[in-house]
């Protein structure tokens, strides 16, 4: 019984495109410092590695284009979106 509670309380939640893209839009957040790491630590924004990041959803989106339901479309678009306008904010504030 403490095995089964155990186990439900550690289930990952589905993994579906979405999932992906957020998962992927959390790790730029992370990068551009506005999110903590796994581990629980801010970090001090790194531009190089959150420009990497929107780069790997741009392309997903590029290659996906036709392919996706109406929602995630949106979303993917919405996601780019707020992370390249913050990307912009971190680098002026940096500079």
């Amino acid at each position: 019984m403490a095995d089964e509670k155990a186990q439900q309380a550690t289930e990952l939640p589905k993994t579906d495109f979405s999932t992906f893209v957020l998962s992927l839009s959390h790790s730029a957040l992370v990068h551009l410092g506005d999110a903590p790491s796994p581990d629980g630590v801010a970090r001090t924004p790194n531009l190089v590695l959150a420009r990497q990041t929107i780069d790997l959803l741009e392309i997903l989106s590029e290659k996906t284009k036709g392919n996706l339901t109406g929602e995630e479309e949106r979303l993917l678009e919405h996601i780019l979106y707020e992370l390249r306008m913050r990307f912009v904010e971190v680098a002026k504030e940096k500079s």
